[in-house]
């Protein structure tokens, strides 16, 4: 398979789940699928292959860190697509721990779609997002599960 068809493909494997976790977050199905960290090893498949391409000039820049060296990597075909599969494996594995984070908290999820559509486009300002959403509804909930908790105490 051809650098620029593994590129291509890459963000294709991935759109189906993050469609799963945006668009039908309640379904039975978009749980039971997105319940599997297996969901990223589509894109996984691209960055092995991508990666086994040049694994020298790969070892090379990840094991002794230059930039020089990190950008001429970054700017081959092969560099750019490798890279490029490794984020979006990483930023499905992320996208799909905050679904699940957020149902589990019980979040509201028009509260939770636009971070996980920023987490597609920019995965850093997602997460940070997403973490202080998280650290802001934390407290109210812990007061709210508390005074549930005196309530039926009392009764």
């Amino acid at each position: 398979m051809s650098t620029r068809f593994l590129f291509d493909v890459t963000f294709w494997l991935a759109a189906p789940f993050w469609a799963l976790m945006i668009l039908l977050p309640g379904w039975r199905v978009t749980r039971r699928v997105i319940a599997s960290p297996w969901i990223v090893a589509p894109p996984l498949a691209c960055y092995v292959l991508l990666a086994a391409r040049d694994f020298g000039g790969l070892w090379n820049v990840v094991s002794r860190p230059d930039l020089t060296a990190l950008q001429e990597f970054l700017g081959s075909p092969a560099g750019a697509a490798a890279i490029w599969a490794h984020l979006i494996a990483f930023d499905l594995f992320v996208g799909r721990w905050m679904y699940r984070d957020a149902r589990e908290r019980g979040f509201p999820h028009l509260a939770l779609a636009p971070i996980l559509v920023l987490t597609i486009l920019l995965s850093p300002l997602g997460l940070l997002a997403y973490l202080l959403f998280r650290e802001m509804t934390r407290t109210p909930r812990r007061l709210r599960a508390r005074e549930r908790q005196d309530r039926s105490a009392t009764q």
